[in-house]
């Protein structure tokens, strides 16, 4: 099992690019941390702002798994969903529905999606 954890229970909130170390550092020594959509401003989730991306590539240069959690990725447009739908099966990077499958994938239980 993987040593993994919630962004919430690090206790960061991702407001703007400069919070993007903050969890950078707080998920030090972890393989993985679950990022649920109440973590995240609106901002973060509206790809035009660049924020998602920055938060990619930090994450990927880290390499520290990330699974987030967005319910219902059509809330947040047909763009948002075109991403969401292209990392279902990223090797590090991966959109969910259900928390539930989040954690197995971020735990290595399986290849749950």
């Amino acid at each position: 099992m993987r040593d993994v954890a919630a962004v919430s229970d690090l206790g960061v909130i991702l407001r703007a690019a400069a919070d993007i170390p903050g969890l950078i550092g707080a998920a030090w020594g972890l393989e993985g941390v679950l990022l649920r959509e109440d973590d995240l401003v609106p901002a973060f989730l509206d790809l035009r702002t660049g924020l998602l991306g920055e938060l990619f590539q930090k994450c990927a240069t880290y390499r520290l798994a990330v699974a987030f959690v967005v319910p219902d990725p059509a809330a947040h447009g047909e763009r948002f969903t075109e991403l969401a739908r292209e990392h279902v099966a990223h090797p590090q990077i991966r959109f969910f529905r259900e928390e539930g499958a989040a954690w197995a994938w971020l735990r290595g239980e399986g290849t749950a999606r």
